[in-house]
């Protein structure tokens, strides 16, 4: 597939990484521009691009941004994106270490990823948020496997959700059907499942324990 990654960090450098291995055609952007990228397209193969052109093209797109950069993010994001593309959110509010207050999430009980997908104007699969960046390259297993770990994947773009799972198993991960993208509070920081390292069945039962109620290190 013909993949678009904005954000180089650790979650979109190993991202970049996995997928350029297992043959996916990868741009990758990040805000200071490509030419900041040249040692991760020598390594990967990735194709450094403009934020703006990152889902030219492509039928997956994957954002890992801080979330207080998501509003600084060009308009028309996904213009030029293929058909049914669909868009992953690995996003978590930090408001004390990063972020800032976010009124609409504070306020208005918006779950992260659905004040995510307001400012992008396109729906969203939130994935990612809470696996640990080393573990993308170091704990991929075959499906079946006993140990495999499994990731908890939320969204209401049923297709959309389906692509993003199957994507995820070729990486070398179960997941978990999280629910709506208005139920995947139960994947932010600070719930059970975030950086849970586990199983399916251990997935689903620690969604099911969160709380919606943020914790005080979780409030702005």
């Amino acid at each position: 597939m013909k993949i678009g990654i904005i954000g180089a960090g650790n979650i979109g450098g190993n991202l970049t990484r996995r997928l350029t291995a297992l043959g996916h055609d990868v741009s990758v952007a990040n805000s200071r521009g490509p030419h900041t990228l040249t040692a991760l397209a020598e390594e990967t193969g990735a194709t450094p691009v403009p934020v703006a052109e990152a889902a030219r093209g492509a039928e997956v797109v994957v954002v890992t941004v801080p979330l207080k950069a998501v509003p600084d993010l060009p308009s028309g994001l996904f213009d030029e994106a293929a058909d049914g593309v669909a868009v992953i959110d690995t996003g978590n509010y930090y408001p004390r270490q990063r972020d800032g207050r976010i009124a609409a999430i504070e306020d208005d009980g918006l779950t992260e990823s659905r004040w995510t997908e307001r400012h992008l104007g396109h729906p969203v699969i939130k994935a990612f948020n809470g696996t640990y960046a080393q573990d993308i390259l170091d704990r991929p297993l075959p499906a079946g496997a006993p140990d495999r770990m499994a990731l908890p994947v939320a969204g209401d773009d049923e297709a959309a959700k389906a692509k993003v799972r199957s994507l995820i198993d070729d990486l070398g991960f179960d997941t978990v059907d999280a629910g709506g993208l208005d139920d995947s509070w139960r994947q932010q920081p600070d719930t059970p499942v975030y950086g849970l390292r586990a199983g399916a069945e251990a997935v689903a039962k620690a969604l099911t324990e969160a709380s919606p109620e943020r914790t005080a290190d979780f409030r702005g």
